[in-house]
């Protein structure tokens, strides 16, 4: 039985959803490493709490710099 538009449609859509999931997550995660190497961080060190602690701290920075553009 042939696909019909939509459902080939919505095949598509799911292939696309996946990738920018894919892409976000490649993001993150080439984030994570280049603010753990730029900070020298030991990575035995970091506990959920230290990671949570220092993701709080890199988005207040950020957040200060994008406050103070306007």
């Amino acid at each position: 039985m042939a696909k019909t538009s939509i459902e080939k449609q919505e095949a598509k859509l799911r292939e696309l959803n996946q990738k920018i999931k894919d892409e976000k997550r490649k993001i993150e995660q080439r984030l994570g490493k280049q603010i753990i190497n730029q900070a020298q961080l030991d990575y035995a060190d970091l506990s959920n709490e230290k990671i949570k602690a220092i993701s709080k701290k890199v988005a207040d920075v950020l957040n200060n710099q994008q406050d103070n553009k306007f």
